[in-house]
Formats: C-alpha cells, structure tokens, sequence
C-alpha cells in the first residue's frame, strides 16, 4: 500500500481543514492510504513518517512564515536529517492566512526547503492560476494564484466557513496529485533499487 502523511499545526482550524482535503483528494486514489498528523502528534507517531511514501507539510502563515509550532516540528525532524531518513520521499506543502497574500510565498518556501534538506522530492500543485482575468472568479480553482503548493486564504473572523469552497478544491487536487506521484513512485521505487 502506498502512503501518504499529511503532517500539519492548526492555530485557528483552518490550516486543519485544509489538511483534511487534501487526505480527502488524496484517498480519491485507489490503493493510496492517507493519515493526518498533526505536529504534536509527530514524534509519537514517528514510524508512520518514516513508513510514509509521501509526506506533505502544512502550516499556517503567521508574520510571513511557518507558525512557532510547526517551526518546532521542523526543528525536531533534524534528527531525521541525520539519519536520511526522509531521503527521496515525497514532499508537499501548503498553507492558509487571512489575507489574501500574506507573505505566504514565504512559508511555502520554508516548507520546500525542509523538503530539500531531507533530500526530498517536492511535488508542486501543477494548476493554472486562477482568477486571473475578466472571466475568472474567485471560485476558480488556484484562485490565489500558487504554483509551490496551496495557498489557502481564510477569513481572519469567521470559522471554517471563511473559507472559500475553490480553497477545498485546490487542496483536493493537490493531495490527488501528491496521491499519483506516490503511486507511481512506490511502483518504480523497487526496479531503482534494483539497478
């Protein structure tokens, strides 16, 4: 069975739902299994990382980076680090802010380069951006415009409901795309071995 773990911090709910579409796009995939980890499960739940065939990083933007928890996460994988234990997994990101950009480029980047650290290989969204011109509407998929991965907006007042459906569909799309590379990265994984 390929895997793919979704390791995630969550400040408000947010970045958590957006976590939980993606497993959702992500189990779109037969023979794909998916978990949710949130950060302060991670080292309790280290096997289940290191069994992972993909792992994909979330974290909200909190003043233009990674959030002080999930900053902790990446701080404890560099024993990981040491070990190449995450050497040629998968990797993805994606985070969520109020506004619309928020510096979440920044975080993006934050999560790309854990990835390169560990010797990982980063899957991006692979969309078109979206509500880009006078035809588009922010309920176009990749509505802000991401290539690393999503960059989910969320309403600063509201709940889950601030978000905007588009958001959940882009994150879907991102784990069903994490979700086939894996696939196909288990599949060629053995005859690499081989070599």
């Amino acid at each position: 069975m390929t895997t793919v773990a979704i390791v995630y911090h969550s400040g408000y709910g947010h970045t958590q739902a957006i976590a939980e579409a993606v497993a959702a796009g992500a189990r779109e995939v037969a023979g794909v299994k998916t978990t949710l980890v949130p950060t302060t499960e991670a080292e309790a739940r280290e096997a289940e990382l290191d069994a992972a065939d993909a792992i994909v990083f979330g974290s909200p933007t909190y003043m233009g980076g990674v959030s002080a928890d999930f900053a902790k996460f990446k701080d404890w994988t560099s024993r990981k680090w040491m070990a190449r234990s995450w050497q040629d997994k998968l990797a993805a990101g994606f985070t969520v802010s109020a506004s619309w950009g928020g510096d979440k480029q920044n975080t993006l980047y934050q999560l790309l380069t854990l990835a390169q650290q560990h010797g990982m290989v980063w899957v991006g969204l692979g969309l078109a951006p979206g509500n880009n011109h006078s035809k588009g509407s922010s309920d176009d998929l990749n509505r802000t415009g991401a290539s690393l991965g999503v960059m989910a907006q969320a309403n600063a007042d509201q709940g889950n409901e601030g978000i905007g459906a588009s958001e959940f569909r882009t994150a879907q799309a991102l784990g069903k795309r994490v979700a086939e590379a894996a696939l196909r990265w288990h599949a060629e994984a053995p005859l690499a071995r081989a070599a």
